[in-house]
């Protein structure tokens, strides 16, 4: 006769793990400790520089037609000459960034991979594997204002837009007033910028259902598989992109600054 053993399972136990707050010896903490660092450095530069409301264009009179992405496009009433758009919102005389990164910014704040950060670097909800969660309680994203998450679809669309025109920035950065078509380090830098945005956007989840979602038989649709299967390897570098997007555009917005003041010149390679 075989014996039977019985092992009791005994549930309970602060939410997150037992009730000491982790076991992990390792340093798990610098991986928060660092996106907090980089994201609040981040929302203090941008905000800083959105207010700023000058230098932020470099123009016909050093030869160069370069834009700061924070900025683009410039559609308030006194946009300096050469950056404006092609309308402009009368009445509006504040920095015109402020009217831009609400866009990009709720694209990146309601961004999959961000929630995700921050939510474990500021909230610590939980702050990393094998934590205890610092909340007692959990809801989720239903409850306002976490529930406003689910409008990153729209956001995405947005960002898409703002892509295509920081991509015809960069074009214009090849046509130097005075000069013709040349190549500086500032033309390289809005031209870099724009790609790492399209890589990022399109690494994103959303664009992926956009293209695979819902779909019950790729073989009915060709074309939107092709698109996913040419998207899925980039949404695995999804979180690279996001890092390195995040960081060039504030360098972009730095070298257009710097160059517009005169601290640096824009170097013509050819």
């Amino acid at each position: 006769m075989t014996s039977v053993s019985e092992t009791k399972v005994q549930l309970g136990g602060t939410r997150g793990g037992p009730d000491v707050a982790t076991l992990r010896q390792d340093r798990w903490w610098i991986q928060p400790v660092v996106t907090v660092s980089i994201l609040t450095a981040f929302i203090i530069y941008s905000t800083w520089a959105a207010f700023q409301g000058k230098n932020y264009y470099v123009g016909a009179q050093v030869h160069r037609d370069l834009i700061s992405p924070f900025y683009s496009p410039c559609i308030a009433s006194d946009c300096v000459a050469g950056a404006k758009s092609g309308f402009a919102l009368n009445g509006w005389t504040l920095s015109p960034a402020l009217l831009i990164l609400i866009f990009p910014l709720g694209f990146r704040l309601t961004c999959y991979y961000y929630r995700r950060s921050y939510y474990r670097a500021f909230w610590w909800s939980p702050p990393a594997c094998a934590v205890a969660d610092a909340h007692s309680s959990y809801s989720g994203e239903t409850r306002f204002p976490l529930i406003m998450q689910n409008i990153h679809r729209y956001f995405f669309y947005a960002g898409l837009v703002f892509n295509a025109l920081l991509t015809y920035d960069a074009f214009r950065a090849f046509n130097q007033p005075g000069l013709g078509f040349g190549v500086t380090v500032g033309t390289i830098v809005l031209t870099v910028n724009a790609g790492l945005l399209w890589a990022y956007s399109l690494s994103c989840h959303a664009c992926r259902h956009l293209c695979g979602g819902q779909v019950k038989s790729f073989k009915a649709h060709p074309i939107r598989y092709r698109f996913w299967k040419f998207l899925t390897p980039l949404n695995a570098k999804h979180m690279n992109f996001a890092w390195a997007s995040l960081l060039f555009v504030a360098f972009t917005d730095v070298y257009v600054r710097l160059v517009a003041s005169g601290a640096w010149t824009d170097f013509r390679l050819f």
